[in-house]
């Protein structure tokens, strides 16, 4: 009988610690810390390759029926245009959502006020106030909208909106004959809900009523990864107006 209570004893231990290991991280107020070093958005149970289009665009299968028009607006064909077909060559921004599925690291730095997202790539920032405030008004539209956050209990939802019309995704190295663009009607739902301590379920929600008869949404999900703390996020520095865009230099490019 001693040996019996001794054995649940040592078990409810040891299911205590798996449970407290699995736990997230939660700042002073009780919500949950999302500070650190993360992957990008992976989607869940992907077929296709870690980092290339099969893991970092969205299906086609996720998206909802088009209203008229709307496929020729999404789906914008190649022109011989840089600015057009990769505006990225040219160093200019990759735009939201595009820019948050490139695989590059993120870092999150989280106080109750604020989350900072600050991706490797293109060093991309975004700093979103979680009190629940309304969006702005009467601002320009930018590349990676305005952004304000909430809490639905342990998720935290951030809701984007006044966008310029850009790149949806990269889409266009999967099909080499089009690009995907969003227009400047689109709005976004993202939420991150810790899935254990160092996984994160990562889902946005792509309402753009120009394109598409209804929102819909497509799930990812990332990873912590507290190695990468030392190295922090490398530097990525690039230019508007660079010469030799997409590498190729003519002569005219290095005169001077």
């Amino acid at each position: 009988m001693r040996n019996s209570i001794l054995a649940s004893l040592i078990a409810l231990v040891v299911l205590a610690n798996l449970a407290f290991a699995q736990a997230p991280p939660r700042m002073s107020d009780g919500k949950p810390n999302f500070s650190g070093m993360w992957d990008s958005p992976q989607k869940v149970n992907t077929r296709g390759p870690r980092g290339g289009p099969g893991g970092r665009t969205f299906d086609p299968e996720k998206m909802a029926p088009f209203k008229p028009g709307g496929e020729a607006l999404l789906y914008q064909a190649r022109t011989g245009d840089v600015r057009i077909d990769e505006p990225r060559e040219l160093c200019l921004p990759s735009g939201f959502p595009s820019g948050m599925l490139q695989q590059y690291p993120l870092q999150f730095i989280q106080t109750p006020q604020y989350l900072v997202m600050v991706h490797e790539f293109q060093r991309m920032s975004r700093i979103i106030p979680l009190d629940g405030r309304a969006h702005r008004k009467d601002l320009d539209p930018t590349y990676y909208g305005d952004s304000v956050g909430h809490w639905e209990g342990d998720t935290l939802v951030i809701d984007s909106t006044n966008f310029k019309r850009w790149i949806l995704d990269d889409y266009h190295y999967t099909d080499e004959t089009k690009t995907r663009w969003h227009s400047d009607a689109l709005h976004t739902i993202e939420r991150l809900q810790f899935k254990d301590r160092n996984t994160v379920s990562y889902s946005i929600t792509i309402d753009d009523p120009q394109i598409f008869t209804a929102p819909w949404t497509q799930e990812f999900e990332m990873k912590l990864h507290p190695e990468w703390d030392a190295a922090g996020l490398l530097e990525y520095v690039c230019e508007e107006n660079n010469r030799c865009a997409g590498g190729t230099c003519r002569p005219a490019d290095v005169q001077r």
